[in-house]
Order: structure tokens, then C-alpha cells, then sequence
């Protein structure tokens, strides 16, 4: 398939025009990134988003790997001289990869079969009288005459097998017979999961005695068995009708099916055509679950990184635990730690009153406003702590559960080591605690992604897609939100589009050496930086308080002269953008009209005037902020049809995990997130909302709380 023909068949499946395919492709074999095309590059390929760039960037490397395939095999066969015009014609006209391999199957070297034992015995031309002859009688006596004991046929019991063994192996590898039988197994196939041992106790216990159709398997339910399957706690089989997959199996012949070719058909179905047909329909299974499972972990990434900064405030974050004690750090509003230590209000030592005056005295010593606990061990001991420690305080201050999750991986990290090198890893765990609420997406960026634990099923995947679709989400949020390059570590620096990690911390090494860039051209000088580099990243690098005010926009330097037209043309100057008459000039421009005096795009000119209407605009800023409190709630308080409000921590297939200030976060199942019929939890809520609940079910032993966002009557 040439290069022309790939991008019709993706414009096609996208439903969008070829030239937008071929220019994105265009654009990404010149080196520019997916951040930069989609923001920068809009009118080149007419306005397409980062997730069709992605989708087109995905299409094309399959389908380059599969022309790539398909030249390999037409290589392959006619090297061994069995290449003809029908079947070069069927490799080229295969869409998919399964299609090329199974027209390669029967040229493809093997290890020694039992049919090619049969062949080298000579035995080929009975095979062809037994799938030519209606007589079983007949093909019986013609077996007589290909007794040879030299070749160890001294019956001709053992020549009709292995005349049988040879169509059988011809009739497995048959490429469409394989595609037939793959689609009737995945269209009417029934999975069925059972327990190897069923007086054992573990978490599979609903998949003991389970059954479901293959196609309509949730991908929950396919990661859960195969996980048991995995953990040699289930056995899983695939059943069909196989009678009628005989049925068809039958119509590759050209005559009526004898006995011989009956037994021929059970042995090729059973022996050849199921186990592979089953791998190969259960690998599907896997795929799609895996693929489903990475957009859920990925999506729910994406709204936890998009979490507000909360700035200006001094924090105090609590790493809870039990023996070791609580360690703390008082981080300042800019996120510079001022002191750490540890208390220990918890079991064992239950030092409470020595825990509360160490804390009082933080809160008199230091401006701190928000006490920023860690929901991991010890968390809800520490909160009924923390909450009546506050009660004493000399002014307001209120406390906050936050995510933990991945802060032991980073505290332990050689990027920690080299930022906090005198502490301990618990003590840079509490420091990673209180950033977390100041400012998620600086502080996150530090954890492999992996780690951040928003999904479900992560470890069951495939760590190279899930590893390189949440990289492609980091990247996506961090150049969305845009990065000041004054404050940035080198963690956030390098998922700045085009950045390496070497030139993060070049720019940061700059930085301490020569004090604050104030002016976007001053990159220019940081080693390694060359001028691709430069073009991809520093639309996405914010420079406030600068030389130029365009530099604290998503303005590019490559259309200051576009947005400095534009000001001009009503008698401003780039010093007054953000200021109301600047605005209100901006609010009435007619966009494409002066497009056309500028000589710029339309798609350009309306993210200019977007960007000039909010100079330094962060759009986390307009997403809810975290839920703060000031009193701690027990499992026990708890009735059902209680009103409370609650933050959405993780989304799943099957509902949301909603924090109401619990130990255990609790479940608002899928069936009760609205009065409508909900399809996806996604579409009605995204981690990190603030979300009203009512509590429906409260069980006290095992310690969970079922919760509607329907109102209880």
C-alpha cells in the first residue's frame, strides 16, 4: 500500500479530508510534536485536535508496519517459488496483519508435523485420492498399494492416517476457513470460567461457576478472570457450537463428506483450528480490555493532573503511620520546605498531648492555613487527630485528605535523593504531601505515572501502552496548562514539548546560574537547545513579570508580530493587554476580516485574541477546588439517606469512588449516578469533582458505604 493510499483509507475511517491526514503526517515526519502541531499548526491541518493527531499518528504506524509485512511475505513465498498472481493479489488487498499471517501460514517454515512426516513419506497423492474419492471402500483399497515398510507403513491403518493428517494440516492452515471460524468464535462463543479447586476462598469466588458471551464480556470482568487464570485460581474455556463450524468446515471439500473426511474435519477443528482460534480470540479479549482499562487510567490521570493549584498558602502535610510516627513538613506558599519532624499521636506510642502541642506551636510559628494529610496507613487516626487539634487553634484552619499514592515511590526516587539529599524518605514524603495540594501537576509529574493509582486493573496491561499512553496524557496536560519557566523543575520541564531530560536541566542550571529569564529569546542560550527545539517548546514556557507581556501567553514568538498588528490597529500596546478597554476592543473584532488585514489564519487570530482577553490564564483555575475540612466523620455516624458532599477519587467501569471523609473511600455504583440511563461513569463525572451524595447502604463490618447521586426519598 503506498504512502497516497494510506492516508485516503485513515481520512476515511476518521471521516476527515485526506489532506488533513497528509499534512498532520507531513508535520510529524518533520519532527514536530503532537502538543506543538495541534496548537500551533491549526491551519495546516484544519483545526485538528491532539487526540485525531494521535489517532492518525497510531493508524499510520500500523499500517506502515503492515505494507512493510506484506512485502516481507510476498518475498518470503516466491523465494520458495510458490508465489502466484491470486495470491499476490490477496496479500496486497489484507487490511489487517491476522489477514497476511494467515495467508503466510501454510509457507511458513515449520518444525517437524505430523503431516509433513505423511508428505515425506510419500504419502500426498493418497491424501488427494481421499479428498477426491466418494468410495471410503475404494480409498481403502488404494491405501494397500502405499504400504511400505521401509518408510514404516507396515499397515494401511497408518497410510489412511497420515493421508488424513495432511489434509487436516491443509485445512487448518486455509485462510479463510481461519477467518470464518475466528469470526463465528467471537460472535457466538461462550466464555466459561471455573474454579480448579471449588472449596477455596479468594476474591474470584463470582467467577467459580461463571459463563458469558464473548463479544458482550465487559473489559472488567475479561482483566478479572484473566488475572485468576493467571493466578492458577480459575481454568477458562472458550465454547462453541461445533457442529456447526463442521457444517462449514464440510464445504471446503468438493465432494460429500465421507468418514475419512469427517474424522478429518474433528481432527483438524479440535487438534489444529480450536487451540490457536482460542488464543488468538482470547488475546482479542485482552486487547480490547486492555486498551478500554489504559483509557480509563489515562482519563482519570488527566483530571487528577488538571487538579487546581491552590496558591498562597502555607502548608502543613502529615505523612501518617503507626510505630515510625507521623512525619510532617511545613512547605511555604511557594512550595520552599521551612522545617520537618515527627509526632506521634498514633498507636503505639499514642503520644497525643506532646503530637498536638508540636502542632500548635507549628501553626503559631508559621502562617499555616491547610493541614494536608496522606490517605494511606494510619490516615484516619491522624485526621480525628488532626481535627480536634484545630479546634484549638488561634485562628481558623481547616484540613484536607490528599491522594498518596505514588509519594513512597518518589520519596525513595534519586530525583528526591537530589532534591532533599539530608532527609529521610518519609520526611520528603510529607514534603511531596503538602505540595501535592499547592500545586498537583508540578509535584506529580515526579512519579512514574504508573504509580499515581487512578484506575483499576493498571497492573494487568500491557506496561509499554500504558506507560506510553500516560506519558502522551502528561505531556497533553502539562503543555496545556503551559509551564513558567522561572519556577519549573526539570520533572515538568521535560514533558515541555520538544524538551529532553538533559535540556530541562540545562534550562534549570541556567536559571541558578544567571537568575531569572525575563525574556523568552534568553532560551536561545541554554546549551543543547537548538532551533527545532526552541520552535516546539516556547509557546508552552511563560515568562511573568518579563521584558515582553507576550511572553506570559500562549502566544508564540513566531505570531508576536500578528498579535502586536493586532493591538495596533485600535492604538494598543502589548503593556495593556489585560486591562478592560483592551478587553472590551478584543470582544469586538471581526475575526475574519482581520485575519485578513494581518495575513494570518482565522484559528490563529481567535487563539491570540483568547490568549490577549486572559494574559497568564491557568485553566485549572476554574476547576473545582479541594474540599476542605474542619471536623472528622465516623463509618458509625452514618444513616442511610444522609446528605453529604464528597471529592470523586477514582472512576471505573462500574460506578466512582467518592471520598465523604472515610477510611475507605465509598462506591457510587453505576446504576445510581442519575435518574437516566448512565453508559459510561466517565460521562457524568471525572476525578477530583465535588460531588453531592447520599449515603444508601452502610455496612459497618466490612467497613463500606454504598452512595447514590440520586436523591433517597
Amino acid at each position: 500500500m503506498d504512502q497516497q493510499r494510506m492516508f485516503s483509507l485513515i481520512a476515511k475511517e476518521m471521516g476527515i479530508l485526506t489532506e488533513q491526514v497528509q499534512a498532520a503526517v507531513r508535520l510529524m515526519e518533520e519532527g514536530n510534536t503532537i502538543p506543538f502541531i495541534a496548537r500551533y499548526r491549526k491551519e495546516k491541518t484544519r483545526e485538528l485536535d491532539e487526540e485525531q493527531l494521535r489517532q492518525i499518528e497510531e493508524r499510520y504506524h500500523y499500517l506502515t508496519q503492515l505494507a512493510s509485512r506484506k512485502e516481507e511475505v510476498i518475498r518470503l513465498i516466491d523465494e520458495q517459488g510458490k508465489l502466484t498472481d491470486e495470491l499476490r493479489q490477496k496479500i496486497e488487498q489484507a487490511t489487517k496483519l491476522q489477514e497476511v499471517e494467515d495467508l503466510y501460514l501454510p509457507y511458513r517454515p515449520k518444525r517437524k508435523t505430523r503431516a509433513s512426516i505423511a508428505r515425506e513419506k510419500g504419502l500426498e497423492p493418497l491424501a488427494r485420492i481421499m479428498a477426491e474419492t466418494t468410495d471410503p471402500s475404494a480409498i481403502e483399497e488404494t491405501a494397500l498399494q502405499f504400504i511400505n515398510e521401509e518408510k514404516e507403513i507396515d499397515s494401511k491403518e497408518k497410510a489412511l492416517q497420515g493421508a488424513m493428517d495432511i489434509l487436516a494440516e491443509e485445512l487448518s492452515e486455509d485462510a479463510e476457513i481461519r477467518k470464518w471460524v475466528r469470526e463465528f468464535t467471537w460472535k457466538t462463543g461462550i466464555l466459561v470460567s471455573a474454579a480448579k479447586d471449588q472449596e477455596s476462598r479468594s476474591v474470584y469466588e463470582m467467577y467459580y461457576d461463571y459463563s458469558e458471551p464473548v463479544h458482550k464480556m465487559p473489559p472488567h470482568r475479561i482483566l478479572a478472570v484473566n488475572r485468576g487464570e493467571r493466578e492458577e485460581i480459575l481454568k477458562i474455556k472458550i465454547n462453541v457450537d461445533e457442529e456447526k463450524i463442521y457444517e462449514r468446515l464440510a464445504r471446503w471439500f468438493s465432494i460429500p463428506v465421507h468418514s475419512f473426511l469427517e474424522s478429518v474435519i474433528q481432527d483438524s477443528y479440535k487438534r489444529l483450528i480450536a487451540p490457536s482460534i482460542e488464543r488468538e480470540v482470547r488475546s482479542r479479549m485482552t486487547e480490547e480490555a486492555e486498551e478500554h482499562a489504559i483509557q480509563i487510567f489515562s482519563e482519570n490521570l488527566r483530571h487528577l493532573l488538571l487538579q487546581p493549584p491552590v496558591r498562597g498558602k502555607t502548608v502543613l502535610g502529615i505523612d501518617p503511620a503507626y510505630r515510625t510516627g507521623c512525619k510532617w513538613a511545613v512547605v511555604d506558599e511557594t512550595g520552599k520546605m521551612l522545617e520537618v519532624g515527627v509526632i506521634y499521636p498514633t498507636k503505639p506510642q499514642e503520644k497525643v498531648e506532646e503530637a498536638k502541642s508540636t502542632v500548635l506551636e507549628l501553626i503559631d510559628k508559621y502562617p499555616i492555613e491547610v493541614i494536608t494529610i496522606g490517605n494511606g496507613t494510619a490516615s484516619r487516626e491522624t485526621e480525628a487527630f488532626v481535627a480536634q487539634v484545630i479546634q484549638e487553634a488561634p485562628r481558623p484552619v481547616y484540613y484536607v485528605i490528599v491522594n498518596e499514592a505514588g509519594a513512597s515511590v518518589y520519596s525513595a526516587s534519586k530525583l528526591a535523593k537530589e532534591e532533599f539529599p539530608d532527609l529521610d524518605a518519609a520526611r520528603r514524603s510529607a514534603v511531596s504531601i503538602a505540595r501535592r495540594f499547592q500545586d498537583p501537576l508540578a509535584e506529580l509529574v515526579k512519579i512514574d505515572p504508573k504509580s499515581v493509582g487512578v484506575g483499576q486493573y493498571q497492573h494487568d496491561v500491557s506496561q509499554k501502552e500504558l506507560s506510553r499512553s500516560l506519558a502522551n496524557v502528561v505531556e497533553s496536560v502539562v503543555n496545556y496548562v503551559g509551564v513558567d519557566v522561572n519556577t519549573a523543575s526539570p520533572s515538568l520541564l521535560q514533558y515541555v514539548s520538544g524538551i529532553s531530560a538533559s535540556v530541562a536541566k540545562n534550562i534549570v542550571k541556567l536559571r541558578e546560574e544567571k537568575g531569572r529569564f525575563m525574556d523568552r529569546t534568553e532560551l536561545k542560550d541554554v546549551p543543547r537547545l537548538g532551533v527545532k527545539t526552541y520552535e516546539q517548546c516556547i509557546g508552552f514556557l511563560r515568562i511573568h513579570d518579563g521584558n515582553n507581556p507576550l511572553d506570559q501567553t500562549p502566544i508564540h514568538p513566531e505570531s508576536y508580530h500578528i498579535a502586536e498588528g493586532l493591538l495596533n490597529l485600535s492604538g494598543f500596546k502589548p503593556e495593556q493587554i489585560g486591562t478592560d478597554a483592551c478587553k472590551e476592543m478584543l470582544k469586538k473584532v471581526d475575526v475574519e476580516k482581520t485575519a485578513a488585514e494581518l495575513g494570518c489564519g482565522v484559528p490563529t487570530l481567535k487563539d491570540i485574541i483568547e490568549a490577549l482577553l486572559r494574559p497568564g490564564r491557568d485553566p485549572r483555575d476554574e476547576m473545582p477546588k479541594p474540599l476542605l475540612r474542619s471536623d472528622v466523620l465516623k463509618l458509625e455516624d452514618l444513616s442511610p439517606g444522609m446528605h453529604l458532599k464528597g471529592t470523586v477519587r477514582n472512576v471505573v467501569d462500574f460506578g466512582a469512588f467518592v471520598d465523604i471523609g472515610l477510611k475507605n473511600d465509598g462506591l457510587v455504583h453505576i446504576s445510581r449516578m442519575s435518574e437516566k440511563y448512565v453508559r459510561n461513569p466517565m460521562d457524568v463525572v471525572t476525578v477530583g469533582d465535588i460531588v453531592d451524595v447520599w449515603v444508601a447502604e452502610v455496612d459497618i463490618e466490612r467497613e463500606r458505604v454504598g452512595l447514590s447521586m440520586v436523591p433517597l426519598s
